[in-house]
């Protein structure tokens, strides 16, 4: 569980608003991004905003947005608030999703008004297009919508655009950044309908999580990142570094690969899935795709990174660096390694890198690992505070480096990274 010196990732972002305030921040591919004092300002104008509105420190919002800038800012606004992001995916079953609603307590909602419409007026659209949406606006929750106002979105609900509004507001709340403990992001898992899991993250573990990824990486002042991925986007905002994010279709919740590697052209720094990655590199190696040419570093997770795939990155994109992130939904980063010490590595098994720092990886008598440390979630939503996490992953260690050498009961599946 994270400690009193654990350092609150926004605490850290203010200090490079401190230090470099008009160095740029966020953005949108192909637009000029904010500078990092403009960033703040929003964030600022979003907490205050939401105050203004009835939000209480401690409220929780259910949040359907897909990523981009303003996605972005309302999540930093609404934790600066002292508030908690409840994720959830919108396309789960209706009786799961209300299962997960009734586990969170919301008091907010934040939705697409393409998903008011999708599941009130035109439900039967929403069907043909394989989505079986619950009715977003019939929540008994104060509600947020991004875009127009489409039919099926609450009367009362606010406009994501008033929240960031450029007028004016109060500079001085009189309110200090919340303590590490307080609740941040809810994220759900695994779980089954009658009984669903969600991993609660603190001010305290997102702040040592997202650290951790910034100082593993070689993301700075001058560097470049594009990703749609919150838990890589953020650390790249603490290193000082741009953070540039893709441009989702209308009615689609996944960038496709090769659209998405044909946006590389000013990063430096990238991050894919392997699947994601195959795609491109097949493209690339048939002459579909140009290899974008300033990537310096490439971080890969969500699930394992085979050698095989590095070497035909290393040949399609030789000046690049490869990262490959071991983690999990209640633990990340656990431990970052080079594509060049995972392809030198000569023992069994897949080599993970050494622990980041305040990682604690202890090996249990059957070889299953068990891991604590700062960036460690708080627990499970409605159970007990977790202390430490038994993987269910079976690791040894060769020298200092983590090895992981499969999973216990013939389990294929691992933590997640994509927040």
């Amino acid at each position: 569980m994270s400690g009193s010196g654990t350092p609150d990732f926004l605490a850290l972002l203010r200090e490079n608003v401190r230090c470099k305030p008009d160095d740029p921040a966020l953005g949108m591919v192909g637009a000029r991004p904010l500078t990092y004092a403009e960033l703040d300002d929003r964030i600022t104008a979003v907490a205050e905003r939401l105050y203004h509105n009835g939000f209480q420190p401690g409220d929780r919002m259910l949040f359907s947005i897909r990523p981009g800038v303003d996605a972005v800012v309302l999540i930093l606004g609404t934790m600066a608030a002292g508030g908690t992001i409840v994720l959830v995916d919108p396309g789960v079953e209706p009786e799961l999703f209300a299962r997960r609603i009734e586990l969170a307590e919301p008091a907010w909602a934040a939705t697409e008004s393409l998903l008011h419409l999708l599941s009130g007026p035109l439900h039967r659209v929403g069907r043909t297009l394989r989505l079986s949406l619950p009715a977003f606006g019939r929540l008994p929750l104060r509600h947020i919508h991004s875009g127009p106002r489409l039919p099926g979105t609450p009367a009362a609900s606010i406009p994501l655009r008033e929240l960031l509004d450029d007028a004016p507001v109060s500079a001085d709340t009189g309110r200090s950044l919340a303590p590490p403990d307080t609740e941040a992001l809810i994220v759900f898992t695994s779980g089954t309908t009658a009984a669903p899991k969600a991993v609660v993250h603190t001010r305290g573990s997102l702040g040592a999580g997202l650290a951790a990824i910034s100082g593993c990486s070689s993301l700075g002042p001058g560097t470049h990142l594009h990703t749609d991925q919150l838990m890589m986007g953020l650390p790249a905002l603490i290193a000082g570094a741009q953070w540039s994010m893709p441009r989702y279709p209308r009615l689609r919740t996944h960038i496709e690969p090769i659209e998405f590697a044909r946006g590389l052209n000013a990063a430096t720094h990238a991050f894919f899935t392997p699947a994601d990655l195959t795609v491109v590199l097949t493209a690339v190696e048939t002459g579909k795709l140009t290899a974008p040419a300033g990537l310096r570093e490439i971080a890969l997770g969500g699930a394992p990174v085979t050698t095989a795939l590095l070497r035909r990155a290393r040949k399609a994109l030789p000046d690049c660096e490869f990262l490959a992130i071991y983690g999990r939904t209640e633990i990340m980063p656990v431990a970052i390694n080079s594509g060049t010490a995972k392809l030198e590595f000569e023992g069994a098994g897949d080599p993970l890198g050494i622990p980041v720092h305040g990682v604690t990886a202890d090996i249990a008598d059957d070889g299953e690992l068990i891991l604590s440390g700062p960036n460690l979630c708080d627990g499970y939503l409605g159970e007990l505070p977790m202390r430490e996490i038994h993987t269910g992953d079976l690791a040894r260690f060769d020298g200092d480096t983590l090895v992981l050498m499969g999973r216990k009961k013939d389990m294929l599946l691992r933590g997640e990274t994509d927040i």
